[in-house]
């Protein structure tokens, strides 16, 4: 412990790269309550809105898909639908952070679909790439510099 070491409050900050605030607060903690007070109280914040078991639950609401909850057309979860069968499921209202957090807890992540045209021409798009770019990337500028002041000209 560095305080047992004898080394002050302002070289624990320096050493840790804290604030000597922090260090200050930690040193009267130490002098009041030994090594046992400086001892992590767990994350701070609320607790999860949702318990262990409402999850289970969601979990399984979740895989029997968007058609078992009434979303016909559209086959996919949308946070705002998740917002929704959380509160039919559990009369908890919560927001789309405290659902995404939830899904997350799952084990869920984000799923965006990747759109490709079918007519995709992956050879084109190479030569282009090979060819074409690197001068349309390099094109030198012509002429002298503008200004960008919309108001310039009006102060000559």
């Amino acid at each position: 412990m560095l305080f047992g070491q004898g080394r002050s409050a302002v070289e624990v900050a320096g050493l840790l790269e804290v604030s000597t605030k922090s260090a200050y607060q930690w040193r009267r903690a130490w002098v009041a309550g030994g090594t046992g007070a400086l001892a992590s109280r767990g994350p701070c914040g609320p607790g999860p809105k949702l318990s262990d078991e409402q999850l289970a639950q969601l979990k399984a609401r979740l895989e029997q898909g968007p058609a078992a909850a009434g979303y016909g057309e559209d086959q996919r979860w949308t946070l705002v639908r998740i917002v929704a069968l959380i509160a039919s499921m559990f009369d908890v209202r919560v927001g789309v952070t405290t659902a995404w957090e939830a899904m997350r807890r799952l084990g869920w992540t984000s799923q965006l679909p990747s759109y490709r045209a079918i007519e995709r021409d992956e050879a084109a798009i190479a030569h282009w790439r090979r060819y074409q770019w690197p001068a349309v990337k390099e094109s030198p500028h012509d002429g002298p510099p503008g200004s960008v002041s919309p108001t310039s000209a009006a102060r000559r």
